[in-house]
Formats: structure tokens, C-alpha cells, sequence
């Protein structure tokens, strides 16, 4: 469902909701945010919350570094792995400059500029992707080890399949967010998986990969695992892809 800012702060008012996370992704597509309480969210939406951009690489230098996030209200979605008394919403912002302008180095700027210059030349770009990640068990203090959750193949079942429950937890947890994947399967690897997204545009496109990324790690943490997405996260075996599909 797509929010307005003033649907936005009604459902914050009506559903108890105590922290909102203002997020944003770094260069390498790793997803950062601060959390705000709902007394400061008139002030993200007119003037955003300052962060330090010279602390994220690539971003500003220490003698540039005020950069300002304002959320998006479209973006919204609540976290149901929070708690369901006192909820926690996250939305994704723009990074603007001190003097309001964007700014220019932010991924989901670079983006959308990408997709204006496509519409104004009369495409219609939906983007599905298939993503693969590896469940690792952890050792005793709960740091990740390389040892797979399963030593299952390609598209095997239960109870070689020992990633099965988590998927399911993934699948159903994406759904509670709008987001809707088409399929989840064993990969060839052990401990690997894969889930499909549905088609979208390109900025909710990028915005699904980055909210199944966060809901899989979370998963498989909550499952006593840890989830890997690197290129190759075992030398002998089967190495991650990340498919997209460009309509």
C-alpha cells in the first residue's frame, strides 16, 4: 500500500507505534537507518534528520559531512519481527544536502533518475529478481561458522532440505510486508536457498531485494543461523547468484 505523509502519521497515532527507522543504503548496498520517535517525524518530513555523511564511505568529507534524511512515506512498511504492542515502521529516504538539494552520490537517487529518463523515452520497465544466499550454522556464542544448515541439492525436499521451516518464516514474514514472492526452493549448494520476487518497477524492485535481504537475516538469526549472500561463501561449492529480470 502506498502511504501519504498524512496516512503515515494517522496509522502512527492509531497503532501504537514507538520507534520509526529513517533507512537508507550505503554504496555496496548495505542498508543503514537511525530510529526517530513519532515527536520528531513533522520535522523528518519538512526538514529531515541530519546524520554524518562523512562517516559513510564514499558519502561527504569531514568538511561537507551534514547530510539529511526524509523519509518516504510510500515506503512504509511495519517490521513484524518487533514487537506487536509498541510497533517499530521502517521507511527508506532520500538523502538531501544541507541546502535541500539531493544528494547526488545516494543509490536510490541515481536510480530514479535512471527510471525518469527511461519513462521519458516511452519505456515501462518492470525488474524481477531471483535471489540465492547461503544458512550457516553458528557456534556458541552465536558468531557464524561455515558449516552448511543442510548438505541437500537442488530443489530437494524435507528432511534433507533443512531449510524448508526458515523459507516458509521468510515467505510468510515478505508477505506481511506487500511483498510477494513467486517461488522458494533449495539451491545446488548446501544450506543454500533461493527466493523469487514478483516483477515490479525499479525503485519498488530495489526496495523488495533490500527488505528480503534484511527479512532473511533476521530469519535465519532467529533460527540460530546465519545467512551469507556473498559471490562464494564456500570455494568447493556452488557460488550465490543474484538473477534479474528486465522487462
Amino acid at each position: 500500500m502506498d502511504y501519504s505523509k498524512e496516512e503515515v502519521i494517522e496509522f502512527i497515532r492509531q497503532e501504537d507505534v514507538k520507534f520509526i527507522r529513517l533507512a537508507f543504503c550505503d554504496f555496496l548496498g548495505n542498508l543503514k537507518n537511525l530510529a526517530i520517535t513519532p515527536d520528531q517525524l513533522d520535522k523528518a518530513f519538512d526538514e529531515g534528520i541530519s546524520f554524518d555523511g562523512s562517516a559513510i564511505n564514499g558519502f561527504a568529507t569531514p568538511d561537507h559531512s551534514d547530510l539529511f534524511l526524509v523519509p518516504i512515506p510510500s515506503t512504509l512498511t511495519v517490521l513484524p519481527w518487533r514487537s506487536t504492542t509498541g510497533k517499530v515502521l521502517r521507511m527508506f529516504c532520500e538523502i538531501r544536502n544541507a541546502d535541500g538539494t539531493p544528494f547526488e552520490r545516494d543509490s536510490r537517487y541515481i536510480l530514479h533518475s535512471a527510471a525518469e529518463k527511461a519513462k521519458a523515452a516511452g519505456l515501462k520497465i518492470k525488474i524481477g529478481s531471483e535471489c540465492e544466499f547461503y544458512l550457516f550454522k553458528t557456534d556458541a556464542n552465536g558468531d557464524p561458522t561455515t558449516e552448511p544448515l543442510d548438505h541437500a541439492g537442488y530443489m530437494d525436499v524435507a528432511p534433507y532440505d533443512k531449510g524448508e521451516n526458515v523459507r516458509r518464516e521468510i515467505v510468510l514474514t515478505l508477505k506481511e510486508m506487500d511483498i510477494h514472492p513467486e517461488a522458494s526452493h533449495h539451491e545446488e549448494g548446501p544450506g543454500q536457498n533461493q527466493i523469487d520476487i514478483r516483477p515490479a518497477s525499479p525503485m519498488r524492485s530495489a526496495d523488495n531485494i533490500i527488505n528480503l535481504m534484511s527479512v532473511v537475516r533476521t530469519c535465519a538469526v532467529r533460527n540460530g543461523l546465519t545467512a551469507d549472500f556473498s559471490p562464494k561463501p564456500l570455494s568447493a561449492k556452488s557460488g550465490n547468484g543474484f538473477h534479474i529480470s528486465i522487462s
